[in-house]
């Protein structure tokens, strides 16, 4: 039995293309440790490829947020998923946006409990208008507009958020993202 359970990651490994890829290092590693009874650095091994795997995705989120335009500089917060072990897990990329002194935030969270609960906020109108803020279309999405806040559920499971500045400057940002492909990140 032990030896089918194994045969079948092996198969896998050797299909995929040989390299220096450190995920596919991590696993082979684990496989190895596995094999010669080191249970304790086969863990190792796979909370290490888990690990980045999930960095792999935050960089694939990160791909959504848009270029900063003429005028504007963008800095990408490469440590913004590390506290969302401590909110259920998921994925995150987020981006600070800056010109004249001026700045917002435009994050991205995916697959968290937090989404799907504040799916059905944002997916209730009538919600809503109670939260004191109203509905604005972007690129056929339904986003939470309040003051200086645009909040949307994209595909059910993405929080898109932009906050700091007026929701008339972040809109043309909110636009210039691939919503739809959005909807399919990590498919």
């Amino acid at each position: 039995m032990k030896n089918a359970l194994l045969s079948l990651p092996i198969a896998v490994l050797f299909a995929l293309p040989a390299g220096a890829d450190p995920f596919v290092t991590a696993l082979e590693t684990a496989i190895e440790a596995y094999e010669d009874g080191d249970f304790q650095y086969a863990e190792d091994e796979l909370a290490r490829a888990q690990r980045l795997l999930a960095e792999m995705k935050a960089d694939g989120l990160a791909s959504f947020l848009p270029e900063a335009p003429e005028g504007w500089t963008r800095e990408i917060d490469s440590e913004a998923a590390q506290f969302l072990g401590f909110m259920g897990g998921g994925t995150m990329a987020k981006a600070e946006y800056t010109r004249n002194g001026a700045r917002f935030e435009i994050s991205l969270m995916a697959d968290n409990p937090m989404v799907a609960q504040l799916g059905m906020m944002l997916g209730n109108a009538a919600m809503i208008s109670q939260m004191g803020g109203e509905i604005e279309r972007i690129n056929r999405a339904r986003f939470l507009r309040e003051e200086e806040s645009l909040k949307a559920i994209i595909g059910n499971r993405v929080l898109v958020q932009a906050e700091g500045m007026p929701a008339e400057e972040m809109i043309p940002f909110i636009e210039a993202m691939d919503l739809r492909g959005l909807e399919n990140f990590g498919n």
